[in-house]
């Protein structure tokens, strides 16, 4: 199905399921323990024996030499594999570094061999055994120093530029030119990368936790070079990704290389260490952000410029893109600038770019609201903009970030909050804060396959992804609403590459994605089923396990009693993404306090107003707003990867040093959907709203701490010791 104009009233628009809040279909299995993981699945053909993945000891260098012997003769070791003996192999489009080391090791904790054991423990005490020499080179960790040898990148990341930035800026009579920063994270998901690999004959089979099967398919294939059509990848349940399990990992190819060495199943799990130095990160940037207004307030000119890092040949963090797009100005700039850091790979992080990137804009507004003597939401309001900024020809297909700024300001009490420093509660100064929340919304083509069977039920297949999203549920709800049949009747298989691709979880394109893939294939079999039973031409109606067509009428279990009727399609988008952009928009509203004598900062309460086209389940939805702001609490608070620049690896690469929110550290938290529906981005009208949740929510924070105590900190995490020393400033 092509999607190429606005979507017309459809069977979804019906709403008798989709859009209801409802209870996650898997839920039960999953807090039973039924539901299996990569690492624990049960339907593995024999036993399997364990890999123990060693990650390199340097950061930049050459292997000398590797010996293998003692760990091979150690007690219950099957295989050890490194890349003397790991045959030839390939590389995936989609990772910057290898996944073997070998004799070159680009960075710290990159894979240097597995060894395959009876035991997890003796794989582990065998990996000590390897004996390696290293010759270490001399790298780059740090993004202060590299930043002067960074260089513009091209393509859709070249710098932009619409009227007279620098001339407008240097005329404004209200001037903004600050630098901000944020530091390496770590994605710290629950569930480590884990794979079980077995191979029968030249055929491959991979139970692994990847939110982006068909990636993951062409990547394990390409790498071990084998033909695609002899692996299989399936990925049912994933306990969080973040965008960390969007490409191929070590563990699925050490896994991979174990299984064949060993002639038998291999489960091998990423040890925590390994997560953040071995797996991708999202890298530190270097924001400098130059606001030019008018004593009215308007917006004249708008420059926002960003540093980051990665290995050589990888990426930028694009943390300029929303700032392209979400306020008016007609002389705009934007410039991003990359450089060469040997640190583990920097990738996508939840919300790449606008995460970090509203960190920074959304502080630089209150700075120029405060300058202006302006309130921060007014100012917001005052500089919207109904058209790409860059393109005034394009307008949004739909764009409401002023309802949610001046709902969320109604709603959570805006009009009491009062000047930097000025409340007390005790010993605690508490302040308010606030930021608009901006994400794109990206489509992607995808397909599903539905089986309708004599006794009325629905079968979905598709090889999308449930990374916790809640992708089960909204998946039968759609199949529910298309063919009028309860939820109980319906069967959703995700995450099997044996199923139609689809558009996977990332990017916050998969819910609305994915239900469009399914729709467009509910559609065939809406046709099949009239067809089969016989019907004339007309509207069809399916409710209630029927299908009316004029005045004749039918169990849809009665079309499939000679046998199943199946149904495969996808959907395909066409230009209307080039006529409207198309944009999720919020508001966060944070209230924080300071402890004035010890400068301990708490959230006391949170407020998220999103805008993301139709909800098509307000209780998964919600859930992945709270749980993207409780991320961005940590970010703004507490999360950073500490970098040892002299020898170029994340120091606190576990749990234990690398903090996250913790429930103490969560107040209330209350989430409003705008009502709206997009017509001009799928059938569903429905668009992300995972990353929403968390874009502009560090901003918020430190907009609420500098309105609690005065003291404006710009690097982030904001932690006591950035404002303890003026705390004393404050009246």
């Amino acid at each position: 199905m092509k999607f190429d104009t606005p979507a017309g009233m459809n069977p979804i628009d019906r709403l008798t399921v989709v859009g209801k809040p409802t209870p996650r279909i898997d839920g039960p299995l999953k807090v039973s323990g039924g539901a299996p993981y990569a690492y624990e699945h049960h339907d593995v053909p024999g036993k399997p024996a364990y890999g123990y993945v060693l990650g390199a000891a340097v950061a930049k260098g050459t292997i000398r030499s590797i010996d293998t012997a003692r760990a091979q003769r150690a007690p219950g070791v099957l295989a050890v594999v490194t890349h003397r003996n790991a045959g030839k192999l390939g590389k995936g489009k989609m990772n910057t570094a290898k996944l073997l080391a070998g004799p070159d090791v680009q960075h710290y904790h990159q894979a240097v061999a597995v060894v395959v054991a009876e035991t997890f423990e003796q794989a582990r005490c065998a990996a000590g055994m390897i004996d390696i020499d290293y010759a270490r080179s001399d790298g780059a960790f740090d993004l202060v120093a590299a930043k002067a040898g960074a260089k513009e990148q091209g393509g859709s990341d070249a710098p932009t530029a619409v009227g007279d930035f620098e001339g407008a800026f240097a005329s404004s009579p209200v001037q903004l030119d600050q630098n901000y920063t944020t530091p390496d994270q770590s994605h710290a998901m629950m569930e480590p990368m884990a794979t079980i690999a077995a191979w029968d004959g030249d055929k491959l089979t991979v139970w692994t936790s990847n939110q982006m099967v068909n990636w993951g398919l062409k990547d394990l294939a390409a790498t071990l070079q084998v033909p695609i059509e002899n692996v299989r990848l399936i990925s049912p349940y994933i306990g969080g990704g973040f965008g960390g399990k969007l490409f191929l990992r070590s563990d699925a190819l050490m896994a991979s290389l174990g299984a064949r060495a060993a002639k038998r199943p291999v489960k091998v799990a990423l040890q925590r260490p390994l997560m953040a130095n071995n797996a991708t990160h999202r890298p530190s940037t270097i924001q400098r952000i130059r606001l030019g207004c008018g004593k009215d307030g308007k917006i004249a000119a708008i420059g926002h410029e960003s540093w980051s890092g990665d290995l050589e040949g990888g990426g930028l963090e694009v943390a300029v893109q929303q700032t392209k797009l979400l306020y008016a100005g007609a002389n705009r700039m934007t410039a991003m600038r990359l450089a060469v850091l040997d640190l583990p790979e920097a990738n996508a992080m939840r919300a790449p770019g606008e995460a970090p990137g509203l960190m920074a804009l959304e502080i630089a507004m209150d700075e120029m609201a405060e300058k202006l003597g302006m309130d921060p939401v007014a100012f917001r309001v005052l500089n919207d903009t109904q058209v790409d900024p860059e393109k005034p020809e394009r307008p949004f297909s739909q764009r409401n970030l002023v309802r949610c700024l001046q709902d969320g300001a109604e709603r959570f009490g805006w009009s009491r909050r009062k000047a930097p420093g000025q409340v007390r509660d005790g010993r605690w100064l508490v302040g308010m804060g606030v930021a608009a929340a901006f994400r794109n919304n990206l489509n992607m083509k995808s397909g599903a396959r539905v089986r309708l069977n004599g006794q009325g039920t629905v079968t979905v297949e598709t090889d999308m992804t449930d990374i916790g999203t809640g992708t089960y549920t909204i998946m039968a709800q759609t199949a529910a609403e298309m063919l009028g049949v309860p939820l109980a009747k319906v069967v959703v298989k995700l995450g099997d590459s044996s199923f139609p691709v689809s558009a996977g979880s990332g990017g916050q394109w998969g819910a609305n994605s994915s239900t469009a893939g399914l729709y467009a294939a509910c559609v065939k079999l809406r046709e099949a089923i009239v067809e089969k039973l016989g019907f004339g031409p007309g509207e069809a109606l399916f409710e209630g396990g029927q299908v009316h067509v004029g005045n004749r009428s039918a169990d849809i279990a009665r079309a499939a009693k000679s046998g199943e009727i199946v149904a495969e399609d996808s959907i395909e988008f066409g230009d209307l993404g080039k006529k409207f952009q198309q944009s999720t928009f919020g508001a966060h509203f944070v209230e924080a306090a300071v402890d004035r004598y010890t400068g301990e900062a708490r959230v006391r309460r949170m407020l998220a107003v999103c805008a993301a086209g139709r909800i098509l389940n307000p209780t998964s939805a919600r859930s992945q707003v709270i749980g993207a702001m409780t991320m961005g609490v940590g970010g703004a608070l507490m999360e950073e990867l500490a970098v040892d620049k002299r020898f170029g690896f994340f120091v606190n690469h576990d749990l234990a040093g690398y903090e996250v929110p913790v429930h103490a550290d969560i107040p209330h938290q209350e989430v409003i959907f705008i009502d709206e529906a997009d017509d001009k981005v799928s059938p569903m009208k429905a668009k992300g709203v995972g990353e929403l949740g968390l874009c502009g929510v560090g901003a918020a924070v430190a907009n609420a701490i500098y309105n609690a105590t005065g003291v404006r900190v710009r690097d982030y995490p904001i932690t006591l010791d950035k404002y303890l020393d003026r705390l004393g400033e404050v009246a």
